[in-house]
């Protein structure tokens, strides 16, 4: 039983690893502004949320792939992973 925990936990990490990608990606390339310029954008904006939400994106992908190659475990820690970034984009977004 603990190679299942340990294969979700794999897919968790590795979906939480691809949205910071995710951040980083957008704050250092599709941001029009330097990278502390825009942090300090999202800070005054409340953007939090939309930023993350996506950021997620990636996770698709990586779900997929793990799909893709019968990973249903980790498959499994990307989506625990994806809907735990919901609930936080949710909250931030309404409190």
């Amino acid at each position: 039983m603990g190679t299942v925990k340990k294969k979700i936990l794999v897919g968790f990490l590795t979906a939480i690893f691809a949205t910071s990608g995710g951040i980083f990606l957008y704050l250092e390339y599709f941001s029009q502004y330097n990278f502390s310029d825009t942090l300090q954008m999202i800070k005054e904006g409340n953007l939090y949320g939309k930023v993350l939400a996506m950021a997620a994106i990636p996770n698709l992908f990586v779900f997929f792939v793990f799909i893709k190659k019968k990973q249903d475990y980790k498959a499994k820690g990307v989506l625990l992973a994806t809907i735990l970034i919901a609930l936080t984009t949710f909250i931030l977004k309404f409190f």
